[in-house]
Formats: C-alpha cells, structure tokens, sequence
C-alpha cells in the first residue's frame, strides 16, 4: 500500500506543478509533510541536497522521500511518479505543438500561467527563509528572539558574491558548508 501512496503522492506532485523545481517547493513540501514523511527542517535540507546534487529538484526529493520512507524500491516508485506526469504531457504536447503554437488562446494560457510560477516561486522562498532565519534549537542557545544573525548573515554573503560578484554556485555551496561548520559548529 505505501508503494501506491508514495507513487500517487508524487504523481500528483510532477501533474500539478507548474514552472520547475521552485514552483514545486510548497507543494513537495505540503505533501511530505501532511503524510508525516518528513519534519519541515529535514525538508529543507532535502531542498539543500537537492540542489546541490545533478537532477531536477523534484525527482531527487522524491528519491530521498521515497528511499527514506521504504527503501530503493521506494525511491524508485516515488520518482516514477513525479516523472510520469511530465513524460505523458510531454508526449501530447509535443504531438499538438506545431498546430496551436500560434494559437491565441494557447498564448493567453501561458500568459495566465507564468504569474501562478512567479507565485510559487516566491512562496517556496518563503518557506526555506522562515526556516533559515528562525531555527527554534538555535533560539536557545544564541538568545536573539527566534533570529539567527549568522544565517542571515551567510544568505546575505552568498547573495552579494552570487549577484555582485558572479561567483560560480558550486563555490559558492562550498563557502556556504564550510562557514556553516565554522560557525555552527567550531565557534
């Protein structure tokens, strides 16, 4: 039975999600959470992971979802499922293409579509800064009413050498982890 969830669960998932793997965020995390699979803060860094490692967001969340909950053959369900979707749309899109490219009512749709993305997006960041700035275990040992400065301060590192400076984005994951360790753990 958990194999029939965990395959209609991300079926859903990759059926309703629009936009990427950003747009996928709330949704993933709307549904990992409701089936109690995962507490947020392991979400997150499943998010983490996942965008550290080759893949779309959504087939390696549903990997690790799956794997965690029932093993590989349960990584390997749930990501069949989110995959599946965008397979089968994809096949029909691409026969029907060429035909209504042009056609003003499949270009009002996308123009209807792209602000629900540009939502979603900005949701799922939300959700990884909520969790980011105010950590509850952090809040007792550094006492700043629920904010982490560090974090913030290495969001804010990371943002300023990704857009100022054009640092590439794997050094950028590798500063990151190794001011994490530094500041988290060694001071």
């Amino acid at each position: 039975m958990i194999y029939w969830i965990l395959w209609m669960t991300f079926f859903k998932i990759g059926l309703f999600s629009f936009g990427g793997g950003y747009a996928m965020i709330p949704l993933i995390q709307k549904e990992i959470i409701s089936h109690g699979w995962l507490e947020v803060s392991r979400f997150i860094d499943i998010i983490a992971i996942a965008q550290m490692t080759p893949g779309a967001i959504a087939v390696n969340s549903a990997t690790y979802v799956g794997n965690v909950t029932n093993g590989v053959f349960g990584g390997i369900i749930a990501t069949i499922g989110v995959a599946t979707p965008s397979f089968v749309i994809g096949q029909i899109i691409a026969h029907y293409h060429e035909k209504y490219k042009k056609s003003k009512l499949t270009k009002l749709v996308f123009y209807g579509i792209r602000p629900v993305v540009a939502g979603l997006i900005l949701s799922a960041c939300f959700v990884v800064a909520k969790t980011v700035s105010v950590d509850l275990d952090l809040l007792r040992k550094f006492d700043l009413k629920g904010i982490n400065i560090k974090s913030i301060g290495i969001s804010m590192l990371i943002w300023y050498l990704l857009t100022k400076k054009k640092v590439h984005p794997i050094l950028l994951i590798i500063l990151s982890s190794i001011l994490g360790i530094l500041l988290f753990y060694v001071v």
